[in-house]
């Protein structure tokens, strides 16, 4: 009998993601399925709750709703600051990544999302904040976690 997917198994899944247009946003590699400990927090919560209950070979859909997924948009994190705040970068362009300390002491990614003279208009929102997100997911395989990988808090 089949191992179910529940606290504590390793699972390993191939997906395609979509946004609500259709776009392809990710996926796994063919030979490489993702590989993540469930109820450890190492994928985003919609898509970990829809798959307790599923084993190997299983398909299926699954629709993440912002709250789910990555979070709403938050207006207060796109601002405009000086391009002087990128001391050492000669020619900032819009989609350019950087990773800066948040005042709570965080390391987050901020992307430029456009340049005008001296102005810089970053977005400290993940990418996909705000996104409806669509996944197509197989069940390649799962297994119990090992004691090491429950320490660890991850897939070995």
């Amino acid at each position: 009998m089949s191992l179910l997917i529940e606290k504590n198994t390793v699972v390993s899944f191939h997906y395609t993601l979509t946004n609500a247009e259709g776009d392809v946003l990710d996926r796994s590699e063919q030979d490489a399925p993702m590989t993540y400990l469930h109820g450890a927090g190492n994928i985003i919560p919609g898509l970990e709750s829809a798959l307790v209950g599923k084993t190997t070979g299983d398909q299926l859909k699954v629709t993440v709703a912002p709250e789910e997924g990555y979070g709403e948009k938050h207006p207060d994190l796109v601002q405009t600051v000086s391009k002087e705040l990128f001391e050492g970068v000669e020619d900032i362009q819009s989609g350019m990544q950087f990773q800066a300390q948040s005042p709570d002491g965080h390391v987050q990614v901020i992307r430029v999302v456009d340049v005008d003279g001296d102005d810089v208009t970053i977005d400290a929102n993940h990418p996909l904040a705000g996104e409806t997100l669509h996944f197509e997911v197989e069940i390649t395989h799962v297994r119990e976690a090992a004691d090491e990988e429950l320490e660890h808090g991850h897939a070995h």
